[in-house]
């Protein structure tokens, strides 16, 4: 693991001067209740001042140890130099003009960048949004255009967004879609591999998944089968070996669309450039967003030329999809990948973090898994002695490390997994620290 110059700037230690949140954090919290939408909610009511690396410092001067990268965004670390000086100039020489206006060479790089790394050596097109919701929502309407068909397939555990298209794709209610349908139609949802729950291997589970499809759908009307290829919010869930590519191979011989949404787990998060590389599994279509852009807000689908062609002009944009400055953040956050290899930096992280935690997991029948790939990290808590969810003491665990200074985030389907999503650059003994901590918190909390 190599330190940044942004590193180097700002201390990589955790500091807590004050209880958190600290009395700034608190008074800027009473102000947000008076201007906020209660619908939107925060982790950890802490208000940053500065970030850089792996920390995040606090208006009260505490600086936190950063292992949730805003949820899997600043892969290349807060306030990155690759990022940040491109960020500059471009805002220098102007921040908007509306690519389906006037257009600009670095969204034609980004879209370069996007041929040249995700999977697969065929002959590609991208197109840029701003969010992984749009991202994934675009992804569906160039599948149903492309194939003329209608039925998107799902998983169970999904997540794929919140506007209304992407909450019916998403598999958890509460609190994502609860209250808020009627949702889009010709959406189907069937099993996920999800192995400590299912010994079964990933070629069974894909078998029933098909089965599902053909008997229920009839692959003539489906258009696209869309993935996480490791589920995010659903709970960090790796299918077996064999169940993506099973998926895929279905996909080619039905012409059903392969949509891998690695808005998530793309951009060296799992130790390779993207998840699908892991079993060399090539989709028809690719979404990303987070990890691209090093903090500020685009996402892309990128997919074979014939498909993304098959789009009339016009049917696909939006105002600020694209948008300069963003474009000049991923190609910065992409050269610091590249060049600082943050693949085999995630490796790195994983092959620290696992071994730590599964060893506390033996000493435990509270932890039914430890499970993930790279730097992308979940530990599943159940009831001892079964296999019950327990998410009052997942709860009880990440409030502990917050106390404590150390960001950490939840997410499963019954909210019973802790996620550990560390910069790719983080220093390793502020990892270490932050693990120890984590670990003081399991061994306090549970029964």
């Amino acid at each position: 693991m190599t330190v940044s110059p942004a590193q180097a700037a700002l201390p990589q230690a955790r500091v807590l001067r004050t209880e958190i949140p600290g009395p700034n954090s608190r008074e800027l919290q009473r102000r947000r209740a008076a201007a906020v939408s209660t619908g939107v909610s925060s982790v950890l009511p802490v208000f940053i001042a500065e970030a850089a690396g792996g920390v995040l410092h606090d208006v009260d001067g505490n600086s936190l140890i950063d292992l949730g990268s805003g949820i899997a965004v600043t892969n290349v670390g807060n306030a990155a130099p690759e990022v940040v000086e491109p960020v500059r100039r471009q805002v220098g020489e102007f921040t908007h003009t509306c690519f389906m206006v006037t257009p600009y060479e670095n969204y034609l790089q980004v879209c370069e960048e996007l041929a040249a790394l995700t999977p697969g050596d065929h002959d590609k097109r991208s197109a840029l949004f701003n969010s992984g919701a749009e991202a994934v929502e675009n992804a569906v309407k160039i599948a149903r255009r492309a194939t003329g068909r209608q039925a998107i397939v799902v998983f169970d555990h999904a997540y794929h967004g919140r506007t209304n298209l992407t909450m019916a794709l998403t598999a958890k209610s509460v609190p994502y879609k609860h209250g808020f349908g009627p949702f889009a139609p010709e959406i189907y949802r069937v099993p996920m591999s999800y192995p400590a729950r299912d010994p079964r291997t990933g070629e069974q589970v894909a078998r029933e998944a098909i089965d599902r499809i053909e008997k229920q759908l009839g692959a003539d009307s489906v258009a696209a089968v869309l993935i996480e290829p490791i589920q995010g919010e659903g709970g960090f869930i790796e299918p077996a070996a064999g169940f993506l590519p099973a998926i895929s191979r279905w996909c080619t011989d039905n012409g059903v669309l392969f949509i891998a949404d690695e808005i998530q787990t793309g951009f060296c998060r799992t130790g390779a450039w993207f998840a699908c590389d892991h079993e060399n599994v090539v989709p028809d279509l690719i979404t990303t967003a987070k990890g691209m852009a090093g903090g500020l807000p685009l996402a892309a689908v990128t997919g074979r030329a014939e498909l993304m062609d098959a789009m009339p002009p016009s049917s696909l944009g939006g105002t600020y999809g694209g948008n300069p400055v963003a474009c000049a953040a991923a190609l910065g956050a992409i050269r610091a990948m590249r060049e600082r290899d943050l693949a085999t930096a995630a490796r790195e992280i994983g092959d620290l973090v696992f071994p730590r935690l599964r060893a506390l997991a033996e000493t435990t029948d509270a932890i039914l898994d430890v499970r993930g790939r790279g730097a992308m990290i979940g530990i599943e808590f159940v009831k001892p002695g079964t296999a019950e969810s327990d998410p009052e003491v997942t709860s009880r665990i990440a409030k502990a490390c917050h106390a404590q200074g150390v960001v950490i985030l939840t997410c499963g389907t019954y909210g019973n997994v802790i996620r550990l999503l560390p910069p790719l650059v983080i220093d390793e003994a502020l990892l270490e620290e932050g693990l120890t901590v984590l670990e003081g918190a399991i061994r306090e909390h549970i029964r």
